[in-house]
């Protein structure tokens, strides 16, 4: 396994700035996101499919520093009843890119389509009233059909899909993320986001285990779980990302969501090793707390420090 950074982290920095971090880092790739849910800062979708040039000059700009360009990311929902063409729209334009590009794996997320006759997605997260079982039952009807024609559409481009499991997403789980691969075939895998099934509840290293070489790609991202907070309100957290102090749970700089230092980080690259996954960890860095260069700093050696215990671990 090898460190990356998904270049959001770092979203003030310019292009050369992100890259020369990277560089400095001593980190092995870099993560672009091309738009949806992304602002896009470090690269141009529109451009770089119109214009080989820029494509040369990026790939170079990249290479020219001893990294490699481990995924591209198109997060958004491309199942939206209203803005979902156009989000369909810069997911399908960054599959071409990859496939320009030398790149085999595109980050995305399933998406979440809306109840009949709604305009905006409902995600469903309890089996009571009863409608709630055929509203879910007829955003999966809706959902496969669209993968099922963007899995061929990666392929042809030679593009697989590491869907990040996140909350209003049709796919939250191992479970989901396998019942669509089921669906849909191998083309779909896992972006295996441990932050999220922290504060939903799962376990991430059960959730490596069974998804197993499913796992295509890996964000390295950690989250605090507020317990006393969590007393008064739940995991269910609405509070913006900016009241840290209220909220039941936050997104946190690698190590500072659990205690034992690397213990927990040495056990996930354990289990991902188990699982046969050779590829990157990418650091996503989300924490209000710390700025972002000193949170990408503080993850690197952090991972550093889990990998030399974890392969060992693993091979016991």
């Amino acid at each position: 396994m090898d460190i990356g950074l998904m270049t959001d982290s770092v979203a003030a920095l310019t292009t050369r700035e992100t890259l020369d971090l990277a560089a400095d880092l001593g980190l092995d790739t870099v993560e672009f996101a091309t738009g949806n849910w992304s602002t896009a800062p470090h690269v141009d979708l529109d451009r770089l499919l119109a214009d080989e040039a820029a494509r040369a000059e990026l790939s170079a700009a990249v290479s020219g520093r001893g990294l490699r360009i481990s995924a591209l990311n198109a997060n958004g929902n491309q199942l939206h009843p209203v803005t979902g063409a156009e989000q369909d729209r810069v997911l399908r334009g960054t599959i071409r890119l990859a496939g320009l590009l030398g790149v085999d794996t595109v980050v995305c997320m399933s998406g979440l389509p809306a109840a009949p006759g709604d305009s905006t997605p409902n995600w469903i997260t309890t089996c009571w009233p009863p409608e709630n079982t055929e509203v879910l039952e007829r955003q999966w009807e809706a959902a496969v059909p669209y993968w099922r024609q963007l899995v061929g559409f990666a392929r042809d481009h030679g593009v697989r899909l590491a869907l990040e499991m996140h909350a209003h997403q049709l796919v939250y789980n191992a479970p989901t993320l396998l019942r669509l691969r089921e669906a849909v075939g191998p083309v779909v895998g896992a972006n295996m986001d441990p932050s999220h099934l922290m504060w939903m509840g799962a376990d991430p290293i059960r959730s490596v285990q069974a998804l197993g070489d499913a796992i295509y790609h890996v964000h390295a991202k950690d989250t605090r779980l507020e317990v006393e907070r969590q007393g008064l309100t739940s995991r269910l957290e609405t509070l913006p990302f900016d009241r840290v102090d209220d909220r039941s749970w936050n997104y946190v700089t690698l190590g500072d969501g659990h205690p034992g230092g690397t213990d927990f980080w040495s056990a996930f690259i354990t289990a991902l090793h188990a699982a046969g996954y050779a590829g990157t960890l990418s650091i996503e860095h989300e924490d209000l707390a710390r700025t972002p260069t000193d949170g990408v700093r503080r993850s690197v050696d952090l991972l550093r420090a889990a990998l030399t215990a974890g392969p060992v671990a693993a091979a016991r």
